[in-house]
């Protein structure tokens, strides 16, 4: 799976270089180019050119990683993420954004909810580098929210508060860890 995730991200990462965020969302590149006229969407900036090998662009270059870039977009998270960390990603692909009732994923989208959004996002995220093998059982990892997810190791695999980590990808600001489920705060 890991090398499948490489093999896909390095394909798209030459094609997506010129591209601003919604690389992914089947637009045509005329009108995706990082300074086009186009107005900005309420609530998000264009970004500058992204590093072809940050977190920001190796999730979007990820097919299986639509809904995580459209919600950083929602958040005006992608310069966040973009930066030059050290940062951590725990990013759950569609099909882990899909185990989620519909309502609540569309209500975390919309822009009254912006707060919400964020600290689920943030719940992902840690300003560190954390290799897979320095993740261990018991492990409580600090989060970007000031909240904490719990490591448990499995069968020799780590998990994130339950959460099967598929790959794991490391980019030039850090590492990311696909993840199957989405990391929920606790209340």
């Amino acid at each position: 799976m890991t090398r499948l995730f490489c093999r896909v991200t390095l394909a798209c990462l030459g094609a997506l270089a010129t591209l601003a965020l919604p690389g992914c969302s089947g637009e045509s590149p005329a009108t995706d180019a990082p300074h086009s006229s186009r107005p900005a969407k309420k609530g998000y900036t264009e970004p500058p050119p992204l590093d072809p090998n940050n977190i920001v662009s190796v999730a979007i270059a990820s097919p299986e990683h639509k809904t995580l870039v459209a919600a950083l977009k929602a958040a005006d998270y992608v310069r966040s993420v973009a930066n030059p960390g050290p940062l951590t990603v725990f990013a759950p692909t569609d099909a882990a954004f899909a185990k989620l009732p519909k309502e609540t994923l569309d209500s975390l989208m919309k822009p009254e909810n912006v707060d919400q959004l964020k600290e689920v996002l943030k719940y992902h995220v840690a300003v560190s580098v954390y290799y897979q093998k320095d993740l261990k059982d018991g492990m409580k990892l600090g989060m970007a929210n000031l909240k904490n997810v719990r490591i448990k190791v499995i069968n020799g695999k780590p998990t994130v508060n339950g959460a099967k980590i598929i790959a794991s990808q490391r980019c030039s600001n850090g590492i990311v860890h696909v993840i199957d489920s989405v990391l929920v705060p606790e209340q």
